[in-house]
């Protein structure tokens, strides 16, 4: 049995404890409104199915592209640990605001007149994630030095209180449901200040780490001759109500969208053409797998909105539980089955790439990109299978969604362990912190675009969409199928 250090607690730093716990807590947050935040659109707002698609999706690509920046001020100017307090403190007002909102609209509101209350929490939410999400990760891997074989077991760790935060969050949905929006709202706002309790008394086990770079950055003054906490404030002042009224008009955002991704991509084809023959090949790698995987989430992320809609339209969510029948909230099932999936599967598959790494044979990257999207495919066309089964108002089985969320799960553990990982290693050193930017870019673009497919749903019905989406995901999968031996020689021998 090793020897167990000072300072530590089943072989890890307790400081791991305190940030996975901090993390669960978000993630319950954060996945509440993936649990219920599209029945609250529609139901409660009365927006369409095509509207609150097209919302959530310009809400998740604000969500997804905001780490960007909160990364860089945490490196420049805050430090990790104060990204992470006021990125939790602007959640938990968020989420209190649509709350106030929910009562609001309880006490005879007038919903128009309070919208823009609605998309200020959004706005609040996108600008609290973006301060929050890379900076915790950061000091989790901060943690242990350089060559500790502990650090893989410690991020698994970290995401199994991830996903342990994600199940929690069905429960708030199915209050938000069953009883009052105003309780999920609550609750989310509640965890996201436990969190903060959790992180505050937590702080010396975390250490040394997280500190901002320099004493007293905050107080002094930048070119423009005000303080850097000043021009803090009023950015993210500023930001908030431009991202509230961008995704008050989602049709913008993914307008923007492309504005966005065509300079960037031309800028990247810039860099891999004067970049050495080797390295900018591995740049052209990073670029195909961030499209791919562009693809994958756009359509994984389905989950918090169409998948949600038609599983509270056309699925039967009616169990028999103890001789008594109780009716399953949507957001309930659409929040637990994938993150139960994860918690039971995520050990295994793990141990799988180990073992096939010991023979010689585990699958390369974009090899696992392609399983990934292959599976996801599959999961769309059983759906696609329940919808057909739920045609003219019927109900489907609650096996489809099981089955269908089962195949998502596994495509996820192929392709998502391995992005960021693979993004590093194929990076020249110079260009890593624009890769990673380039990395979540796609995962935002890709949520822009999913909310505009997941729309197509009121027009063409879940199971064209379902069975179009599976067609796609099948047809890149087996692109990329074809492309493994080109990128895997590309990639001049990274894994």
């Amino acid at each position: 049995m090793p020897e167990q250090r000072s300072g530590e607690f089943l072989g890890h730093p307790k400081g791991l404890y305190v940030l996975s716990l901090t993390e669960m807590w978000e993630r319950f947050s954060f996945y509440s409104m993936r649990a219920f935040l599209v029945l609250y659109m529609t139901k409660a707002l009365v927006l369409s199915d095509k509207l609150g698609n097209e919302i959530y999706g310009a809400y998740l690509g604000f969500v997804y592209a905001s780490p960007f920046i909160g990364g860089m001020l945490a490196d420049r100017l805050l430090g990790q640990r104060r990204s992470i307090v006021i990125g939790g403190l602007l959640m938990a007002a968020a989420q209190f605001t649509l709350a106030a909102h929910s009562i609001l609209l309880e006490r005879g509101a007038d919903v128009q007149r309070t919208m823009f209350l609605f998309f200020v929490a959004l706005g609040l939410l996108s600008a609290g994630n973006g301060f929050f999400k890379p900076n915790i990760s950061t000091i989790v891997g901060s943690l242990y030095p350089a060559g500790d074989k502990r650090r893989d077991n410690a991020f698994l760790i970290f995401y199994m209180g991830i996903n342990i935060g994600a199940f929690l969050a069905g429960f708030s949905g199915q209050v938000a449901e069953m009883v009052h929006w105003k309780w999920g709202f609550l609750m989310a706002g509640t965890g996201m200040l436990v969190g903060q309790v959790i992180f505050w008394f937590g702080g010396r086990q975390i250490g040394p780490h997280g500190h901002p770079p320099q004493v007293g950055l905050l107080s002094k003054k930048g070119p423009t001759g005000l303080p850097n906490g000043l021009l803090l404030a009023f950015g993210v002042a500023l930001f908030i109500p431009i991202s509230a009224y961008l995704m008050s008009r989602p049709s913008w955002v993914q307008y923007l969208a492309v504005v966005v991704a065509v300079p960037i991509l031309m800028y990247l084809v810039w860099e891999i053409l004067r970049a050495p023959r080797g390295e900018g090949a591995r740049m052209a790698v990073i670029v195909i797998l961030c499209s791919f995987s562009m693809l994958f989430w756009a359509f994984f992320e389905l989950a918090g909105s169409a998948i949600n809609l038609f599983t509270d339209k056309h699925v039967d969510r009616t169990i028999n539980f103890f001789g008594r029948e109780i009716e399953l909230g949507a957001s309930l099932l659409t929040a637990q089955i994938n993150p139960v999936f994860i918690i039971l599967l995520g050990i295994p598959f793990g141990k799988l790439w180990v073992w096939l790494d010991k023979r010689q044979a585990e699958p390369s990257s974009p090899l696992k990109f392609a399983l990934g999207l292959l599976q996801l495919g599959a999961g769309f066309f059983v759906m696609y299978l329940g919808a057909l089964d739920a045609r003219e108002g019927g109900t489907c089985s609650i096996w489809y969604l099981t089955l269908g969320f089962f195949l998502h799960t596994t495509g996820e553990l192929c392709l998502s362990p391995v992005g960021l990982s693979t993004v590093t290693k194929l990076s020249p050193v110079r260009l890593v912190g624009m890769f990673m930017g380039v990395w979540f870019l796609s995962s935002s673009l890709g949520n822009v675009f999913g909310g505009w497919v997941g729309g197509k749903t009121e027009n063409y019905g879940f199971d064209v969409v379902f069975k179009w989406i599976g067609v796609v995901c099948v047809g890149a999968a087996v692109l990329l199928f074809v492309l493994v031996p080109l990128l895997k020689r590309m990639m001049r021998g990274v894994k």
